[in-house]
């Protein structure tokens, strides 16, 4: 089954639309959708759709900033009943993790993470459609999005040690500028925010500890438990093992604390063999390195387990039909089309 997004996911789309001059009806019906949907938060609409609508109207306006002045349209009730809870929740920490924990109750398109390592955090992005389409304006919506839910806990002028995105930098990067700030910056590795790590700890001052309760109650009785299927889990561990050179079906199943037989027959189960997603996460990473300039290809190689660049180049032209060099090249030149 192909994602879904609520409809609040295009909050102020309409509004933003007609303010540049574009009109938001024609653009909705060209992806099957219409502006009447919006009207009401809580239905569900493709995942998909809602992200070509994005790059329709950024191309169609002119503003390679759209998703980032979508984000100021952005408020706490968009994210649906967990808003409830997460704005009595007691710090940051909490907020987010409950942000995270629950995201597909108002997003299954959007996969964030949160990590803490030397005394940062990194807040990750990442947009899976099961498909292959331009995320650009709903990634820097959904980063933008974060941020000024990170403002609105910690300080309405709070800055962000970075925040990175992969894709190339816009001609005017003004209103990323202004948004985000100095440390914004393009053609990196990830998605997503750093901070201090101890921004986490900071207290919610606006939250009430009894009211917390009730919201707690109201809300675990109407959330939708999220379904980990061992396949999930599988492709999280093969992500994380990948770099460190071990990543055997033997080791993700030391860590899941099973033998690799169990591992074989619940991956079976669900149409899936411990190669198909090796090779599927692989070629989802390497698609996001070798597209970044700065690293090398030995690195990616590297980064992506295999033993030698000339063995990661000859899978590389297996999945690819091309030399991960000449990928760059193409991509390079979709990017930047007159600059040859």
């Amino acid at each position: 089954m192909r994602p879904l997004v609520r409809t609040a996911a295009l909050s102020g789309y309409v509004e933003l639309c007609r303010s540049l001059g574009i009109d938001p009806q024609s653009l909705m019906q060209r992806v099957g959708l219409d502006t009447a949907a919006l009207a009401v938060q809580d239905r569900w609409i493709s995942g998909a759709a809602a992200v070509q609508v994005l790059e329709l109207s950024a191309a169609a306006s002119g503003h390679e900033d759209f998703g980032v002045l979508m984000a100021e349209f952005r408020r706490f009730s968009n994210l649906g009943p967990v808003s409830l809870v997460v704005r009595e929740e007691p710090d940051v920490r909490s907020a987010l993790g409950l942000l995270i924990r629950h995201q597909h109750m108002y997003n299954e398109v959007l996969h964030a993470r949160l990590s803490e390592d030397d005394g940062l955090a990194t807040l990750k992005v990442d947009l899976r459609l099961g498909e292959t389409m331009e995320t650009r304006q709903a990634t820097e919506l959904a980063v933008a999005a974060f941020h000024r839910i990170l403002r609105g806990f910690l300080h309405p002028r709070w800055q962000p040690l970075s925040v990175w995105f992969r894709h190339p930098g816009p001609a005017d990067a003004a209103t990323h500028r202004r948004a985000f700030g100095p440390t914004v910056e393009f053609g990196r590795e990830f998605d997503g925010i750093v901070f201090y790590a101890d921004d986490l700890d900071a207290p919610n001052a606006t939250a009430d500890p009894l009211l917390r309760e009730y919201a707690r109650r109201y809300f675990e009785a109407i959330a939708v438990p999220k379904d980990t299927t061992v396949a999930d889990r599988v492709r999280e561990l093969i992500e994380v093992l990948l770099p460190s050179g071990r990543c055997s079906i033997e080791q993700v199943a030391r860590s899941l604390g099973v033998d690799r037989r169990t591992v074989h027959r619940h991956l079976a189960s669900s149409g899936e063999t411990f190669s198909s997603l090796l090779n599927a996460t692989r070629m989802h990473l390497a698609e996001q390195f070798v597209a970044n300039p700065r690293r090398t290809l030995t690195e990616i190689s590297d980064l992506l387990g295999f033993s030698s660049l000339s063995a990661f180049s000859r899978w590389f032209r297996e999945q690819f039909g091309c030399s991960p060099r000449s990928w760059r090249t193409d991509r390079s030149r979709q990017q930047h089309p007159g600059q040859d």
